[in-house]
């Protein structure tokens, strides 16, 4: 189902706001409803609250001193077309209903098919932004992106010091039209400052490559380089699959968690054109971050983030006359993944 003019309604799109605010309001995570752990809603029982409401759409009315909305941080660069980096991010968070800031990194002169130029944040400015947020809101948890240079790196890992929200890397290189968006001078950087201090990294194949140092060419690679990192960081790893279909229709990513080696499948879904796949790793690891900040179990997270990228290229919209982007999904996908001990 894609997102087209002809298909798509207002009311629909109103109708699950409501369901996600009625959510809150009663104390339940946004995307509990799509797992089916709460009974939807009644549409007119969510209008009545609505009414109820002295400002129906200001979250913060009558919440607890204690309590606050789950919120996640993007650090990452901008991408002029709207399908990765810092817009798949916060488009993300927002879907899933999660209170969204950034740190920009860098700025892209980019569409889905080429990268025609970068311009990056200078460092001091970076951290400044970091700065700005972190002194005020109160994260579940974070992610990064695009870093780019060295520089950015050490301003990134000197400013999250000392805070004890989970960190989401998501160690991008290069994009999906070929880009170096890392320095080569740099990659050691992000080795050596980011990923120790990150609590789940999740990179592609060519990353993973990259980081451990071997060969990927099946599954059983994967879970190989998944847990020497996972060993050698003291973390998790998330080897992405994409880039690596199976024989069975299905996309299989890796997760080395705890000891433990997990196998997460998706079908492949069916797309209407290849520029559809931009962003599909930003979208990944944005909507983990946003699911680990709305409290979620890390199981129920990479199940739902999965999900998430699953539908957003089921229901990609049709943004061009011959281009189609990925798209926050209405229906639910999670029925579709497994995942189990590897």
């Amino acid at each position: 189902m894609n997102h087209n003019p002809e298909n798509s309604t207002g009311q629909s799109q109103t109708y699950i706001s409501f369901v996600r605010f009625a959510l809150w309001h009663s104390g339940a995570s946004p995307l509990y409803f799509k797992k089916g752990l709460f009974p939807l809603p009644d549409f007119m029982y969510i209008a009545q609250i609505y009414k109820t409401l002295e400002t129906p759409l200001n979250r913060s009315h009558k919440q607890k001193a204690e309590d606050f909305y789950p919120a996640a941080l993007t650090i990452a660069g901008s991408d002029s077309g709207g399908g990765a980096g810092i817009q798949a991010d916060l488009r993300t968070f927002a879907a899933i209903g999660v209170f969204g800031a950034s740190a920009i990194t860098a700025l892209t002169a980019q569409n889905p098919f080429e990268v025609k130029g970068i311009h990056p944040v200078p460092a001091e400015f970076v951290k400044a932004q970091l700065d700005a947020v972190l002194k005020c809101f109160s994260f579940g948890a974070a992610k990064t992106g695009m870093l780019f240079s060295s520089d950015i790196i050490n301003a990134v890992s000197e400013s999250l010091k000392g805070y004890s929200f989970t960190l989401v890397s998501d160690p991008v290189m290069i994009s999906t039209s070929g880009a170096l968006l890392l320095e080569k001078s740099a990659v050691k950087a992000l080795i050596d400052k980011v990923l120790p201090i990150a609590k789940w990294v999740t990179p592609n194949i060519p990353e993973a490559e990259i980081i451990s140092g071997m060969t990927i060419k099946n599954a059983g690679d994967m879970k190989k380089a998944a847990a020497f990192c996972a060993e050698k960081f003291g973390n998790s790893f998330i080897v992405k699959g994409g880039h690596l279909q199976s024989g069975d229709g299905n996309i299989t990513d890796i997760a080395a968690h705890e000891g433990a080696v997990y196998a997460i499948s998706s079908p492949v879904a069916e797309i209407e054109s290849p520029e559809v796949l931009h962003g599909t790793g930003c979208t990944f690891s944005a909507a983990f971050t946003a699911c680990l900040a709305g409290g979620m179990n890390w199981k129920d997270s990479v199940i739902s983030a999965k999900a998430f990228v699953l539908g957003s290229l089921e229901e990609a919209a049709r943004v061009g006359k011959d281009i189609y982007a990925m798209y926050p999904p209405l229906e639910d996908y999670s029925g579709q993944i497994s995942l189990k001990r590897f």
